[in-house]
């Protein structure tokens, strides 16, 4: 796996793999600490948060098996940290899009980890509120035109300076939220599961010495991007091209091209997304980082299992992004379901491109998070729905799972129930969603939702009119639906409710696979 570095420590094949077990160890504690310590459901039932492991130099080492949307886009956050001069003891709080973040819901935490006085590395966790202030409950809102219109917006600043938390800065974010207990509980959660990696990284380098470590993080990058690019050799000189789209952006519903053609090129994927829209007026455009982690998630399906998911993977990629696009957005675009939604459609254009390429890949999944965003008077709910998975060469897809760039669990109902205003009328699988085929596409799910007291909804969905592809002749899976009281909804929108209207998802189906 690895010989001497640079530095002329060498590094044990066998050492080295222990090194990946370890530290992707550290990422999944954090990941526990932090979902057996919030607050929110959607945080400690759904699980939609991720949690990482940086080198000193800003590097991923490892990650837990969470997000793919957030955790591709987090080295730009710790990057953005570390432009403020950080000094250990330091944990900093940050959600802008445009200095490290992803959109405003997913607080980023990136704490400075001190190993012999000085800068020895960072844990960063990022986790999804269910609200963040902004025009609607939820901050996910329907037909935002500003990133001001989506809620408050936070540059890397200290939160924690020198082992001290800053009660000044929580108290300015907890006075712009809907739900400050539990934004404090959820935070807290966070700082917990920051300090958590920071032991296990001092653990680590204690046991190895400062030197050695930052040798085994060289060798296991290293390694990673040779695994990556041997893949990719097997593909060199093939090319391929996609066009995909999203079904409007909140403001009109205009179609939304997102194009790519692909080449393998010198042992790296060059993605060139020249023709894809410009910036639009709606919320769903998304800053390059979601874009590199869609294309990140893309070419690690390409991998096997025991590849290390470390910042090795993104250096075999190259991205060409038209400025102020859609897929490369610029202040002061709204962008807070570029990251749920664009983010889905970008890794299907990649995924179709490899296709094109003669690169053996399923059929198309739901490719929507199916957002879901309730809100009254204290309180406020946001979950994403699972669907159809594609179906490939292997076996039909599964039914109800996130698919793509999600990778959350359902909200349980009792959970649902216990802390919102609503009932769940409805549970259960769409059956015969799914695309026919020789294997046939995963079914989606159907939601019912029953309101007990007025509130409002907001959903952001997609797969609406354009349904999710079959592949080899398999048939594509069926759109999805959204209902209020039965009559039809928009993909996008916002609607108040009384007590007593019920609110209905059904999820798109996976694509099948082969001529049925």
């Amino acid at each position: 796996m690895s010989g001497p570095t640079d530095g002329g420590i060498a590094i044990d094949p066998l050492e080295l793999s222990v090194l990946a077990h370890g530290v992707a160890m550290i990422a999944e504690e954090m990941g526990a600490v932090l979902v057996r310590s919030a607050l929110s459901p959607n945080i400690r039932e759904r699980r939609d948060a991720s949690a990482a492991l940086f080198d000193a130099q800003g590097r991923m080492i490892a990650q837990a098996a969470h997000i793919p949307v957030h955790l591709g886009a987090m080295p730009e956050a710790v990057a953005a940290v570390r432009a403020r001069e950080p000094r250990p003891g330091d944990v900093f709080l940050l959600n802008d899009p445009y200095h490290g973040g992803s959109h405003l819901p997913d607080l980023t935490l990136v704490e400075v980890v001190e190993v012999d006085g000085a800068v020895g590395g960072y844990t960063a966790v990022r986790a999804h509120h269910a609200d963040v202030g902004g025009m609607s409950p939820g901050s996910m809102p329907q037909g935002a035109t500003e990133l001001v219109q989506e809620g408050i917006i936070i540059p890397p600043v200290r939160l924690v300076r020198g082992g001290v938390l800053n009660e000044e800065i929580l108290a300015l974010l907890l006075a712009n939220v809907r739900t400050p207990d539990e934004r404090r509980g959820d935070l807290g959660a966070q700082l917990a599961a920051c300090a958590a990696g920071a032991s296990g990284w001092r653990a680590l380098a204690a046991r190895l010495g400062p030197p050695k470590l930052a040798a085994a993080c060289d060798a296991l990058l290293d390694y990673a991007e040779r695994r990556v690019r041997a893949r990719l050799a097997s593909f060199e000189g093939r090319t391929g091209r996609a066009t995909d789209r999203l079904e409007g952006d909140g403001v009109t519903d205009a179609d939304i091209p997102v194009v790519v053609a692909l080449t393998v090129r010198d042992h790296s994927l060059v993605l060139d997304f020249t023709g894809s829209a410009p910036q639009v007026a709606g919320n769903v455009n998304c800053p390059a980082a979601v874009t590199r982690a869609a294309a990140v998630f893309a070419l690690r399906t390409l991998l096997d299992d025991d590849v290390p998911t470390n910042d090795g993977i993104a250096r075999a990629i190259t991205l060409v992004l038209p400025h102020r696009s859609a897929i490369n957005a610029a202040w002061p675009a709204a962008v807070a379901a570029g990251n749920v939604e664009m983010s889905q459609r970008v890794a299907d254009t990649i995924l179709a491109a490899l296709g094109d390429a003669g690169v053996e890949v399923a059929a198309q999944g739901q490719g929507t998070m199916n957002n879901v965003t309730f809100g009254g008077v204290g309180w406020t709910f946001y979950e994403t729905l699972g669907g159809g998975q594609g179906a490939s060469p292997g076996g039909p897809g599964p039914s109800a799972v996130h698919v793509g760039m999600s990778n959350t669990l359902n909200t349980p109902v009792e959970a649902l129930e216990r802390s919102t205003p609503l009932r769940v009328d409805r549970y259960a699988l769409r059956e015969r969603s799914g695309g026919a085929g020789v294997h046939a596409g995963g079914d989606g799910v159907v939601r019912a939702y029953r309101a007990t007291a007025a509130c409002t909804v907001t959903l952001l969905t997609e797969r609406r009119r354009h349904a999710p592809r079959g592949v080899h002749g398999g048939e594509p899976g069926e759109v999805g639906r959204n209902l209020l009281n039965g009559a039809p909804l928009p993909a996008k929108c916002r609607r108040t409710l009384v007590a007593g209207d019920v609110v209905t998802i059904e999820t798109p189906g996976g694509g099948g696979y082969g001529s049925p």
